[in-house]
């Protein structure tokens, strides 16, 4: 297998997809000949063309808006959008085109085709508008699938699951990880299954679910509690919609215990959801109250990012205070 890090990753799963569909199209912002600002679509126009890989002006609702086009007559649409912070202009096309268009015409038209990658969170210094994690904003809207990678293994995987699904899927790439994350990927296609997570440590004593970038910040408290004698169950969450209760919640059953972790801020981040269903589906297997290690809730911060984000030493410190209730 080659190395490669995320971004190769995902130029990887864009190529495949490009050649096996003639039909396929990478759309958005500076992603022709510039390869993105991130270069996730580097040499992608040069190999197939102006026509099929081009820049759109600079409005996210005409991206979704042409984007919800192109699936619905069938070709397979690969939009980006820029920074998940800059897809709210994008909301209406998204919940009230893209999720519900083959509810409202019977399942006689759909928009299953479309998958649109945005990088999101933060760890780069990109102030209030560069670093926003907005996972949950589309978790409460039926019709869509959600799913964030944490390396770039499942960042090709996971990819070329959302294009070949029937639904418009939300792909959430987590940009601080772009670069950083390396490791072997296959250059032959593959798919990882959605809405399936993964067990990544096994343990005994406290269950600990993130997924993305804050996947190695939970890795590294785990770590921490271990030399402390404190087992722990780790979970990589992967999709946010559908997720996978069953996983969590036969995890939680066995440690009576869960920490979840996420950059979004604390207040109805997608956390919420997963501590009021597991309450349900675990009370009387819970040996203390389900603790949320997540981001503030203030706008994310420039100068004060490090105190903002949700880092090892505060995941840490719930395993702790949720082994001593």
């Amino acid at each position: 297998m080659a190395k490669m890090n995320m971004l190769h990753a995902i130029n990887s799963a864009l190529d495949i997809t490009m050649n096996e569909h003639p039909q396929a199209c990478i759309f958005g912002e500076d992603v022709g000949y510039f390869g993105g600002v991130f270069r996730a679509t580097s040499g992608l126009q040069e190999k197939y063309g102006k026509h099929r890989v081009f820049n759109t002006p600079l409005t996210e609702q005409g991206i979704l808006g042409f984007a919800n086009g192109l699936a619905a007559f069938g070709a397979p649409a690969l939009a980006e959008i820029q920074f998940a912070d800059y897809i709210f202009p994008a909301f209406d096309q998204i919940v009230n085109e893209s999720a519900k268009f083959r509810y409202r015409s019977g399942n006689e038209f759909n928009v299953g085709n479309l998958t649109i990658r945005t990088p999101y969170g933060g760890g780069i210094a990109g102030g209030l508008y560069h670093s926003q994690s907005p996972e949950a904003y589309f978790a409460h809207t039926p019709g869509l699938k959600i799913v964030v990678p944490r390396n770039p293994y499942q960042a090709k995987g996971l990819l070329r699951a959302c294009i070949k699904d029937d639904n418009p899927v939300l792909f959430f790439e987590p940009k601080r990880l772009y670069r950083a994350s390396i490791g072997e990927v296959p250059e032959e296609d593959y798919t990882i299954e959605l809405g399936k997570a993964e067990v990544v440590q096994e343990g005994s004593d406290i269950t600990v679910l993130a997924w993305g970038a804050q996947m190695e910040i939970v890795e590294d408290a785990a770590k921490q509690a271990s030399e402390q004698g404190i087992s722990c169950e780790v979970i990589d969450l992967r999709s946010i919609l559908p997720w996978d209760v069953d996983t969590i919640a036969k995890s939680v059953t066995k440690t009576g215990r869960l920490v979840v972790s996420h950059e979004a801020p604390i207040t109805n981040g997608f956390g919420a959801e997963i501590a009021a269903t597991i309450q349900h589906e675990c009370f009387l297997h819970l040996e203390s109250p389900i603790m949320r290690v997540c981001g503030l809730d203030t706008p994310y911060p420039l100068a004060l990012e490090k105190e903002y984000v949700p880092d090892a030493l505060k995941v840490l410190a719930a395993i702790k205070q949720s082994m001593d209730f």
